[in-house]
């Protein structure tokens, strides 16, 4: 299809690649969707996933525009690293960087030679992108570039295509109980968020709002994902409930075309306490679990994060949850600059209390807060006290916590999951982190805790397989 050295398609058009590093496991939208409208604007398109294939060099070598997908801080590292590889194998090649870090880290990734920086509603960004560069025929552009960085305008979404990406077999699994498993689909129905949690990434690109993507767009991805092979499809969204007017009807209508078809969401806790009501409907409609940032059980941190909600809230919402018999997934930020050891310690006492052990995947103990270029945290003083100068490289401010011992049992606790939970049950990695916070906090270890004698049925709360999911 492509023809040697001229960076034209058989048919015409002009080469694209468009290249995601990692995504936790799940087959990119981000990639899917921008891959619609490029090929739709007369593109040939590549789509690599080098989280789980190789970099394609001769396609590489042969393309005009070369972009990456970078919506997460590891992503972005893996990037970096990548596009030093193909600045060597295809110089001429014009670099774009686009997703939530992009932005975020504009000067970092001009460096490394990108052309375009693209955040927000960028679709149309790489379409006007690629037409500049078609009628060029090759030139260079001029700086500065005429895209926003930021874009939040209200596009006209287009089916993503997925076809230039892995199978869906080749992404994490849910997996649903001993030797059960599911393929996972993944799909978005909005971006942004309307909140301004200070720890998150979103708020710096998106300022507190939110975009819809239409629902028969969603639904028909899903639809060809299902044909792909998805039992399951997770929802992407950062916060699902930003628009329950958008959500509900959504998987009303899934549920009605695929009754026998499972989901999981990431849902606010301020949402999920607000919106107690609209529990039943997502467990009546197929969802499994919801997944929810919680970041802590500490009311001063959670006031600093600036997430509305409260240790009571979350007590709450678990036990709406469980009342309904949807699963609650939570995600922590187990180690800030507010953490002590006596604070760890009742975390993990709440996280026994409120039976969650099989809830969470066991990196969720080792989460160190990532401060990353233009974070809300710094508008503290007492942050801006205590970050250290920006690493460009690392894409962070480095810190460190003002009491050494927590440092410390951090790096004991991270190297516990890193090394033992994959080869031991979720509640045998819990005593052994049990045991390292007690030890911190000076407070004899509770011998109960190292057996494993958490209800067997609890082994089969549904999860995601990969890893490092957070």
């Amino acid at each position: 299809m492509v023809s040697a050295g001229h960076g034209r398609s058989a048919e015409g058009g002009r080469n694209v690649v468009l290249i995601s590093t990692y995504e936790m496991g799940r087959q990119s939208f981000g990639v899917a969707s921008p891959a619609a409208w490029l090929e739709a604007a007369g593109a040939s398109v590549t789509c690599m996933d080098l989280a789980i294939e190789r970099l394609d060099e001769q396609a590489v070598a042969q393309a005009d525009l070369i972009a990456f997908y970078v919506p997460m801080h590891m992503a972005s590292r893996l990037a970096a690293s990548v596009a030093e590889r193909i600045r060597v194998i295809n110089p001429r090649a014009h670099l774009c960087f686009y997703g939530l870090y992009a932005p975020m880290n504009e000067e970092f990734f001009r460096e490394l030679g990108a052309g375009t920086i693209l955040g927000g509603e960028l679709e149309e960004g790489l379409v006007s992108l690629y037409h500049s560069l078609a009628q060029l025929d090759g030139a260079r552009r001029a700086d500065p570039q005429p895209e926003p960085t930021v874009s939040l305008a209200r596009q006209d979404f287009l089916v993503p295509k997925r076809e230039g990406l892995p199978a869906l077999d080749r992404y994490a699994r849910l997996i649903v109980g001993a030797g059960r498993e599911r393929v996972v689909g993944y799909t978005e129905a909005t971006r942004g968020c309307k909140h301004l949690c200070r720890h998150c990434p979103i708020p710096p690109v998106y300022g507190g709002r939110f975009r819809v993507v239409p629902r028969d767009v969603v639904l028909e991805d899903i639809r060809r994902q299902v044909a792909a092979g998805a039992e399951h499809i997770t929802f992407g969204d950062p916060d699902f409930f930003n628009g329950p007017g958008h959500a509900l009807p959504l998987v009303e209508a899934l549920h009605d075309e695929f009754p026998h078809l499972t989901y999981d969401v990431t849902i606010k806790i301020e949402h999920l306490v607000k919106q107690a009501k609209y529990l039943p409907t997502l467990k009546r409609t197929g969802c499994l679990f919801v997944t929810s940032a919680v970041e802590s059980v500490d009311d001063k941190i959670l006031e600093r994060f600036d997430k509305r909600h409260t240790r009571e809230d979350v007590i709450e919402v678990v036990r709406h949850c469980r009342e309904v018999g949807l699963h609650f997934s939570p995600t922590f930020v187990t180690f800030s600059p507010w953490t002590t050891p006596r604070g760890y310690l009742d975390l993990l006492q709440t996280i026994l209390d409120l039976d969650l052990i099989y809830s969470f995947a066991p990196i969720q103990y080792a989460i160190r807060l990532l401060i990353p270029a233009g974070s809300k945290l710094l508008e503290l003083a007492e942050v801006q006290a205590l970050v250290e100068e920006f690493d460009p490289a690392a894409l962070y401010y480095p810190w460190k916590h003002p009491d050494p011992a927590v440092d410390r049992l951090y790096e004991d606790v991270l190297a516990i999951v890193a090394t033992k939970a994959a080869e031991q049950s979720r509640p045998a990695t819990f005593a052994s982190v049990w045991d390292l916070a007690q030890a911190a906090h000076g407070a004899q270890v509770r011998s109960a805790l190292h057996r494993d004698d958490v209800a067997p049925h609890r082994a089969t709360v549904p999860h995601l397989n990969e890893p490092w999911y957070c």
